[in-house]
């Protein structure tokens, strides 16, 4: 069981299926927010859009997730 706070909210996630890492796109997917533009910010550091796959997460990590809104 992973325990994120997210956007200030606690949640809790079942841990990956055969093994495979609890990563920050892990956790997009399980959100349902592939796709979407995000700026994520885990433990008041930046996550790089590139480097999501093999951002590891550990329960208590406290994350802020931002979508991206175009508009003027």
């Amino acid at each position: 069981m992973m325990l994120l706070h997210i956007n200030g909210n606690q949640r809790s996630f079942d841990s990956p299926e055969n093994g495979a890492d609890f990563t920050v796109a892990f956790l997009v997917q399980k959100l349902g927010l592939e796709g979407k533009r995000l700026a994520i910010e885990r433990n008041g550091e930046i996550v790089p859009r590139g480097v999501f796959a093999e951002t590891q997460l550990i329960s208590g990590d406290k994350l802020e997730i931002v979508g991206a809104v175009g508009g003027g």
